[in-house]
């Protein structure tokens, strides 16, 4: 059984989705709902068709409502009629105009011509006539007028919208109370995922603040999750670094949804932490060093001497490469370099002093000289020395504006 509601142009849809999940939407005014399931909660179709009718006006509209055994007379009787109309199966809608069946300019001039204007003097024309004059497009016609079809319900299914909002009466000024009413909001966001099968790669926290601002902070996890706990604690870490300047008066919380991680571990392979852990120990590792020097370090694209960046959620490169069989003297850095005395014997280092490090200069090499950046406000001019000291250390110096560092010593 099927339940056509037709609202004159006023929003049906919603409706429609309050009663069930199957719904076809036939026209902007014009939705179709699958009521087969609906008997074992509503009743009868009588009791069903009564309850989308007060539902309906509860909402503002004045329905017309077509309850019929195919989609198509439902919708027929629902834009004929107003009220509740039912229709049996092969039953034809009498009086009815012939331009509710949406016949082609060419077959409704001829209908016209033969004087047929309503579904009932359609019903009861000859099938083989009508055949022979009309084709098969006036065949269909007249079996819709006759109130017969066969065609399945074309359901629409709506894009899901995983976004959940709360406004308060008074204002939240503490991270405490706040933390309660993110997790409320959570917990029914990520239920939402859950019930489609799929995990949120993005959170999108807005604060609507007692001074008229939104203050908005965005979670982004290295792999699609749907804990509301982790994504609780990441948001409180989060909150603590940055809190808002204003008593917070409205929350929304909403999800990008993408499908969650399917990871399989093999047998031989080291178990790796959880995601979830692991980002969590991240966030509270940054609370510690400060936002920005904590994830994994990454070179950027230029020649400075011992630059890199810390970036989050970094994967793993895997080098393709020969390896290695005879490596080279390893480098230690040191970080920050420890400013030096270093006196010179013409062009050369001859005795350095340091934080722990004393000794003349047995042998050296350089200068290598290196600049860069020089359009940027970090431009750097440097000359670098390996020396050797008394004490058969080798270190890297380097001279830059005048000032010397020993920037490491080599293995």
């Amino acid at each position: 059984m099927y339940a056509c509601i037709h609202g004159r142009g006023a929003p049906v849809l919603a409706c429609a989705y309050a009663f069930s999940p199957l719904v076809e939407e036939a026209a902007p005014d014009t939705a179709v709902i699958d009521i087969a399931a609906l008997e074992l909660l509503l009743g009868p179709p009588e009791k069903i068709a009564e309850a989308i009718r007060q539902h309906a006006l509860q909402t503002g509209l004045e329905p017309g409502i077509g309850i019929a055994s195919n989609p198509d007379a439902a919708i027929h009787a629902a834009r004929g009629f107003m009220g509740i109309t039912f229709v049996r199966r092969g039953e034809d809608l009498g009086p009815l105009p012939v331009e509710l069946l949406s016949p082609p300019p060419e077959i409704l001039e001829t209908l016209d011509q033969w004087g047929i204007r309503t579904f009932h003097g359609l019903a009861n024309l000859p099938e083989p006539g009508v055949a022979a004059r009309l084709g098969p497009e006036g065949v269909r016609l007249r079996k819709l007028a006759c109130g017969e079809g066969s065609r399945p319900l074309d359901p629409a299914y709506p894009d899901p919208v995983f976004e959940e909002s709360l406004e308060l009466e008074y204002a939240v000024d503490l991270l405490e109370p706040l933390a309660f009413i993110l997790a409320r909001l959570l917990n029914q966001l990520c239920r939402k995922l859950e019930e489609r099968g799929l995990a949120a790669r993005e959170l999108d926290v807005r604060l609507g603040l007692e001074s008229r601002e939104e203050h908005r902070r965005a979670l982004r996890p290295p792999v699609p999750l749907r804990n509301p706990r982790t994504f609780l604690k990441l948001l409180q870490l989060d909150l603590e670094r940055n809190p808002p300047p204003a008593p917070v008066l409205a929350v929304t919380v909403a999800a990008r949804p993408a499908r969650p991680r399917v990871h399989q571990q093999g047998l031989f392979t080291p178990l790796a932490p959880e995601p979830e852990k692991l980002e969590l120990t991240l966030a509270r590792i940054e609370v510690l060093v400060g936002e920005g020097n904590a994830g994994s370090p990454e070179l950027p694209d230029t020649h400075r001497p011992g630059a890199f960046r810390m970036v989050r959620n970094s994967p793993p490169r895997v080098c393709n490469g020969p390896k290695e069989t005879n490596p080279g003297l390893a480098f230690r850095a040191f970080r920050p370099a420890k400013p030096a005395q270093v006196r010179m014997a013409g062009e050369q280092p001859a005795q350095v002093v340091a934080q722990g490090i004393r000794g003349l200069v047995r042998s050296a090499a350089g200068p290598w000289r290196s600049s860069g950046d020089w359009w940027t406000a970090e431009g750097w001019d440097r000359d670098e020395w390996d020396v050797e000291l008394s004490d058969g250390v080798l270190y890297r110096l380097y001279c830059e504006q005048g000032r010397w560092f020993v920037e490491g010593s080599y293995d």
